[in-house]
């Protein structure tokens, strides 16, 4: 179809657009997520920049760093990490990286995080997973996880009168 040079071309799907999407995507996600590792939602972060990543604190210590807490970190570029917190305040220390998939099911990030708790997966000079996709393939891995974040925050306004 031609469109008349007079008319302006908006695209319907925008940059805020795709914010949103992957906002709500992601959240969606890692309250899943959390659930799977037995933390709340409020041990969640989310930074939409390029590339997208998520913080999970976790409420557990290992036994051979008593001294550490633990939490969950994923990013669009390397999936999920399992990272030590340090005394220092500088980067979390990656201690093992699930691989596979950039968003795998929660139960399978819950494995994970219970193999490393277990002692069951090995934890030495972990190499990053190359698994980055483009932003679309993302956002359409989040989408059965997507909820209507505005709508779920939002409070009610009911018609008085």
């Amino acid at each position: 179809m031609d469109v008349p040079k007079r008319w302006k071309v908006i695209p319907l799907l925008t940059g805020i657009d795709r914010d949103h999407g992957l906002r709500c995507g992601l959240a969606g996600y890692l309250a899943a997520v959390s659930a799977a590792v037995g933390v709340g939602e409020e041990s969640c972060t989310v930074d939409l920049d390029d590339p997208a990543s998520a913080y999970v604190a976790l409420d557990l210590r290992l036994p051979r760093h008593p001294g550490r807490d633990m939490a969950l970190l994923w990013n669009e570029r390397h999936g999920w990490a399992f990272a030590m917190e340090t005394h220092s305040g500088e980067d979390l220390l990656v201690l093992a990286y699930l691989g596979g998939e950039l968003v795998p099911a929660p139960l399978r990030v819950g494995r994970f995080v219970a193999g490393i708790r277990a002692g069951g997966v090995p934890v030495t000079a972990p190499v990053p997973p190359e698994l980055r996709g483009d932003r679309g393939e993302l956002l359409d891995s989040l989408l059965r996880y997507r909820r209507g974040t505005w709508s779920a925050t939002v409070p009610f306004l009911s018609r008085v009168g």
